[in-house]
């Protein structure tokens, strides 16, 4: 049976992405061009990825939940998205499959990715300045 979840999350949620230390390490190993690759990359697997918890949510479905929180939280780790990440392992670990467990880890982790979603762009914008 497939659920339609309204979301409830605040885009303008604080986020530490990336995180300090590993934005001054992305600058000095990668040129700017690979920066930009990457965050590229990343926001297409943060939208994709958040998709995919939404539909299996939806669909009650405890293992996909898990599959793709485990790649979104692998993505969010490759960039420094810590809060986003430590929101997808904990959902890893706390999955139970009843459908509200699985609504409640949706709204937890569908509300970092937004917050990550904010700071990606405010990111892309000061590599856009900085060019």
């Amino acid at each position: 049976m497939s659920r339609q979840f309204k979301t409830s999350f605040d885009p303008a949620m604080t986020c530490n992405f990336p995180e300090p230390d590993f934005a001054v390490q992305l600058k000095e190993e990668l040129p700017l061009a690979d920066v930009r690759h990457v965050l590229f990359l990343f926001a297409g697997d943060l939208e994709r990825l958040t998709v995919g918890i939404r539909t299996a949510a939806e669909s009650s479905d405890a293992m996909a939940m898990r599959r793709t929180a485990h790649a979104l939280a692998g993505a969010a780790g490759a960039v420094g998205a810590s809060d986003l990440e430590h929101s997808c392992r904990a959902a890893m670990s706390g999955l139970k499959p009843d459908e509200s467990t699985l609504f409640s880890l949706c709204l937890a982790i569908e509300g970092a990715a937004a917050a990550a979603q904010v700071a990606l762009e405010r990111v892309r914008m000061e590599i856009a300045d900085n060019a």
